[in-house]
């Protein structure tokens, strides 16, 4: 079965040339050579966030696989719904499941489902395919869709995916993505002073803190989900420190200051 893009001339162009173009102009020509165990990349319209998502997905090497972690929002299917799909087609291709990890990562978590209904419609992992496939000759993928659970259900699952790494030995193969955008329609100031709070638990590598800033401080991340599976997993897997590629604003490119959202690319390593 294959899934067929579904935000292909709204979030991105639909055309080839012009997306391979597009993603060009936001990667630059000389890739990054930082090591990378897991990022977080935002998912708006490119034309809002792919400064900041091109900036921190060709900050680092590039590997062979992909686990991209997504939030609902469409509000369907499980609470972690794993596509078992053969592929995701985007202008630019087809981009492969990567079958033995992803079966790997579903025996190893209670809470990861098989499930197609949550990634159905769901646009937070789509769209930071046609990069990979622009900086990627060659890669396979896992997408798993994140709604609300229990800290505790992140934890366990940032460990699980992180024991399905090392059962495999793809520990140096591996990037855990976590999409996600920043603060949703608050004032550009206002926005910023959030998302430093947020960015700032991100970088000490402290999820725990990180859910305690989202609940007091109202910060509306919505992939903090995802981040915090990714963290985990990062961490069981050696990561030692983190990283700010780039932060933007919508405000930054529309001019707009009063109603904005914010993207932050940050790798951890």
């Amino acid at each position: 079965m294959i899934r067929a893009s579904v935000v292909a001339g709204q979030f991105y162009s639909d055309s080839p040339s012009s997306l391979k173009s597009e993603i060009r102009s936001f990667v630059g020509s000389t890739p990054g050579k930082e090591r990378a165990i897991g990022v977080i990349s935002p998912h708006a319209g490119y034309v809002y966030s792919g400064g900041v998502a091109g900036a921190v997905l060709s900050s680092f090497i590039p590997r062979s696989k992909y686990i991209v972690l997504g939030p609902n929002h469409t509000g369907m299917g499980e609470r972690l719904g794993m596509s078992r799909c053969e592929s995701w087609e985007t202008p630019l291709g087809r981009a492969m499941i990567d079958k033995k990890l992803a079966a790997a990562i579903k025996d190893n978590s209670k809470h990861i489902k098989w499930d197609e209904a949550s990634n159905a419609a769901e646009h937070s992992i789509e769209v930071q395919l046609p990069f990979l496939q622009v900086l990627n000759k060659d890669f396979t993928f896992v997408p798993i869709v994140v709604s609300y659970n229990t800290p505790e259900a992140y934890r366990e699952t940032g460990r699980d995916i992180a024991i399905a790494v090392k059962s495999l030995g793809i520990e140096d193969d591996t990037v855990i993505i976590a999409s996600s955008d920043m603060t949703h329609y608050e004032p550009h100031d206002v926005a910023k002073k959030k998302d430093s709070i947020a960015i700032d638990a991100v970088l000490k590598l402290d999820e725990e803190r990180l859910l305690k800033n989202i609940e007091q401080f109202n910060i509306t991340m919505c992939g903090f989900a995802p981040a915090v599976i990714m963290m985990v997993a990062a961490k069981e897997l050696g990561a030692r420190s983190a990283k700010l590629i780039k932060y933007q604003t919508s405000g930054d490119v529309s001019g707009d200051l009063s109603s904005v959202v914010g993207y932050a690319g940050i790798i951890i390593s």
